[in-house]
């Protein structure tokens, strides 16, 4: 079964789901959703907890008759964190990937992205995702500072599906969600209060993990990163291999491929890309080429992946872009 999602705001996701499934739908309480599949599309049921507007707590206990595939254009920033008790999930987005098993965390935050994903079926997936917009989470910094630390999250974390630790206090908080003997509005309290605490101890997490990068590259390190992204600039006509540029600057593959994303907040290709785009549109906009002419002069046979690699830069096609353009001038 394929479902195609336009996913608008934080909320809609569920919605969307469970009217394309032809779900029932169980209120047990005006703020509480029971979602039961029908048969020909597996057997299990989904547990919506929305907190306030921009916040939901989503509980999954399903197994699939057939695969399921989803198409989800994430329209809107979300932020999520999940766990995944059991089951078989894949994910494909921007030419990366994910393979979801038992107990793992992921972390997420898409603000326009088209994701794949493929939940096998006969298997149990058993699944706790805490989903929020920016302003939602940002509703839990104390402080100035402590919302900055957040927008380190989203920013660093940005078009990614990451894993994270299974420490035993999450594991622990985990099933304590999952497990929630309270009813009426203390379980609302309960599920928010644990939803902090989720959040809370991803922080713990986040804030070791961004120590120890601080420690992984040394100051000779960052030198090298800044030589690399030169060349990259200088050669993206034709790019180096990254064996050639790791040897150029004197780096270890891991460390040059890791460091780039972590100082410039982009991969080596992704830099590649980027002054493709700009030579490209220097073409278009100065030297007046067509589209295709600009394509191939920097490198692309296929017009449709130039297209699709202007986008994801500039945001509109090059056809979009060049109206607007000549419209200012």
């Amino acid at each position: 079964m394929t479902l195609n999602i336009l996913n608008s705001e934080v909320h809609s996701l569920f919605d969307q789901f469970t009217d394309l499934i032809q779900g029932q739908t169980r209120r047990l309480r005006s703020w509480e959703q029971h979602i039961t599949i029908p048969p020909q599309v597996g057997e299990g049921s989904l547990l919506r907890t929305p907190i306030r507007p921009g916040m939901e707590i989503v509980l999954t206990d399903l197994t699939y008759a057939q695969d399921m595939k989803l198409r989800i254009q994430e329209a809107c920033p979300l932020f999520e964190l999940s766990y995944c008790l059991s089951g078989d999930i894949y994910c494909e987005w921007d030419g990366k990937e994910s393979h979801t098993h038992h107990w793992t965390g992921n972390v997420l935050y898409f603000e326009d992205e088209l994701v794949y994903e493929e939940k096998s079926a006969g298997v149990r997936h058993q699944m706790l995702e805490v989903r929020l917009s920016p302003q939602a989470l940002f509703h839990y910094a104390a402080d100035p500072s402590e919302q900055h630390r957040m927008e380190t999250w989203l920013k660093r974390h940005k078009g990614q599906i990451n894993p994270y630790p299974n420490t035993a206090e999450i594991h622990r908080c985990v099933s304590d969600m999952m497990n929630c003997a309270y009813d009426g509005a203390m379980k609302r309290l309960y599920m928010e209060s644990k939803a902090m605490e989720l959040i809370a101890l991803f922080g713990e997490v986040e804030g070791h993990e961004m120590e120890s990068h601080s420690r992984f590259l040394t100051r000779d390190d960052l030198l090298k990163l800044d030589q690399a992204r030169e060349l990259v600039i200088r050669y993206f006509e034709q790019p180096l291999s990254l064996q050639e540029l790791a040897r150029r600057v004197g780096l270890n593959e891991f460390k040059l491929k890791k460091g780039f994303r972590e100082r410039f907040d982009m991969t080596v290709f992704e830099l590649v890309r980027k002054q493709r785009m700009e030579k490209a549109l220097y073409y278009m906009e100065v030297q007046r080429m067509n589209i295709g002419e600009a394509a191939v002069a920097v490198g692309y046979s296929n017009v449709s992946n130039f297209t699709t690699a202007f986008r994801k830069i500039y945001g509109y096609n090059p056809s979009e872009y060049l109206r607007r353009f000549s419209h200012r001038i």
